[in-house]
């Protein structure tokens, strides 16, 4: 077993083909075969299995560090892209909610494996 799979990890789109594939299955009632292996946040190729989008599961420091990132990123963006001159009030409150509950799934990844919270050093 290699050091990269000592780790859970996280997908680097952030399981967005598996939202896919389900979204077609529910849709068209079209399954494709799941991916066998995944490029994770840290860079590595894993089984697909090796990942998780549990931040409470994801063991792997670079892969938890990419995914608080990715998802503040994308907090961020829902917001900016409500702010668009001519947004429908629904959508805005659709991205509020949205951006609420990335910042949520970022602040779990900023944190150490098990839900304990990071831990902070003083200067």
């Amino acid at each position: 077993m290699g050091a990269s799979e000592d780790h859970i990890h996280i997908d680097s789109d952030l399981h967005a083909a598996v939202s896919a594939r389900h979204t077609l299955a529910g849709t068209f009632g079209l399954v494709g075969d799941l991916p066998t292996h995944a490029r994770t946040g840290c860079g590595s190729s894993v089984r697909y299995g090796g990942t998780s989008t549990d931040p409470e599961h994801v063991t792997c420091p670079p892969c938890r560090t990419y995914a608080h990132r990715r998802y503040t990123e994308s907090a961020e963006y829902v917001v900016r892209i409500a702010g668009t001159p001519g947004t429908p009030p629904e959508l805005t409150a659709q991205a509020i909610r949205a951006r609420s509950e990335y910042l949520e799934l970022a602040r779990r990844y900023g944190g150490e494996p098990g839900g304990a919270p990071a831990a902070r050093t003083r200067p």
